[in-house]
């Protein structure tokens, strides 16, 4: 399985080539849709997208961790970490490629 990565100019093309907005006007929708979506985890709200899943910042409390190397303890410092959650639709697509490859290969 190849392991390919989606970055903002993938997303700026594929709105240019399937809203058919200028490059220009695609760069500037993909930006102000990823700080409307930075801005609002930010502010400790969660996002949730329709059939793809949600976004939200989970607070975990201070905890005692082990230097696997040594074993010596080492505390860890409470902090804000963002998690993703998907939904049944997405889970169900990306189930359906899987048993198509299975089958396949």
């Amino acid at each position: 399985m190849a392991e390919d990565t989606v970055t903002r100019a993938d997303l700026t093309e594929a709105v240019y080539q399937e809203v058919g907005l200028s490059r220009n006007e695609s760069a500037k929708l993909v930006e102000d849709v990823l700080e409307e979506i930075s801005s609002a985890l930010l502010r400790g709200e969660t996002v949730k997208i329709s059939s793809f899943g949600s976004f939200g910042v989970r607070n975990k409390g201070h905890r005692v961790g082990r230097n696997p190397k040594t074993g010596e303890e080492v505390p860890i410092q409470p902090r804000k970490t963002l998690v993703f959650r998907a939904s049944h639709v997405l889970k169900n697509r990306l189930n359906e490629v899987l048993r198509a490859q299975r089958s396949a290969g």
